[in-house]
């Protein structure tokens, strides 16, 4: 689109020309350490054996980690909401107890 002001000239002023090589490592270093090997590890064949992280994890907890992925970013949040919530319970019950511990002496050391 030409425009009446000259608008042509200025896209033209704005392009480059410019060849960027991203060959050279110290033009473009790594931005996150670490993101290399893991590109790296994902580019090999799919093997059999799990990764790492995954070890030691049992048939419940790859269930658990299935349901989280399957939820959506609202239900994710209402799942996150009540475990903050059941912490804060646990936490009150907690100090509950302890000061229920306190009054009793049940957390006094013997004396010697």
């Amino acid at each position: 689109m030409a425009s009446p002001n000259g608008g042509d000239d200025f896209e033209s002023s704005l392009l480059s020309f410019e060849n960027l090589d991203r060959a050279s490592p110290d033009l473009w270093p790594e931005q996150m350490p670490g993101v290399a090997e893991f590109a790296a590890c994902c580019k090999n064949p799919i093997t059999n054996s799990p990764p790492k992280w995954m070890a030691e994890l049992e048939i419940e907890d790859i269930e658990m980690l299935k349901e989280l992925g399957s939820l959506t970013t609202a239900n994710l949040m209402e799942k996150v909401k009540g475990l903050q919530n059941l912490a804060y319970q646990l936490g009150l019950e907690e100090s509950r107890e302890m000061t229920r511990g306190k009054f009793l002496n049940i957390l006094e050391r013997p004396k010697k």
